[in-house]
């Protein structure tokens, strides 16, 4: 995968078919201590005890349409490239990985689309409430479905045209604001 935003994609749909009504996405970019983390949390079933050292092996999976499991073998060993580690802890009452990444380093992929990929997560799982979190040193954005939804009321759908342009243009005027005008629409 060539862009975070895909590694955030593959790890959410993950939450998504181990239940989840909530999930929470955030991203620290910290440049002083040269630090690039995404964290991933969950109220999903969670991963069993037995097997959290078997899920960042690429020949384990639980899915039953393909017989390897690529997502967390491939944040662990972006993690690995890139001074960094792979953090994953689980209960029965969720799941939290953490992708703890060498902010300068060479190998780290830039994060990508993560507008349309937050909108794409929101409008496919309108069951799910995500919280989505960007710190870049001292600032902070945080956008939050479940407000969004109680603004809205219960009769407006997230995947409705407008409001999916609403979503889209917050997300990427929130994400420019944090970085002083930079486009996240591209």
């Amino acid at each position: 995968m060539n862009e975070l935003s895909l590694y955030i994609l593959d790890l959410v749909q993950n939450s998504i078919e181990a239940g989840a009504t909530f999930v929470k996405i955030e991203v620290v970019e910290d440049l002083e201590n040269d630090l690039f983390l995404i964290s991933i949390e969950d109220n999903g079933r969670g991963i069993p005890k037995e097997l959290i050292n078997e899920v960042t092996n690429p020949f384990y999976t639980t899915r039953k349409t393909r017989k390897i499991g690529l997502g967390l073998a491939l944040a662990s060993q972006l993690a690995k490239d890139c001074n960094g580690k792979l953090f994953i802890e689980s209960s029965e009452n969720g799941t939290k990985v953490k992708i703890k990444l060498q902010h300068s380093h060479i190998d780290r992929p830039p994060l990508g689309n993560i507008v349309d990929t937050l909108l794409l997560l929101i409008c496919g799982a309108p069951d799910v409430d995500f919280v989505y979190v960007h710190r870049a040193d001292k600032k902070e954005f945080v956008f939050d479905t479940n407000k969004l939804k109680s603004v809205l009321g219960d009769d407006v759908p997230l995947n409705l045209p407008s409001v999916q342009e609403f979503i889209k243009e917050e997300l990427s005027r929130g994400l420019s604001n944090l970085f002083g005008g930079a486009n996240f629409n591209d």
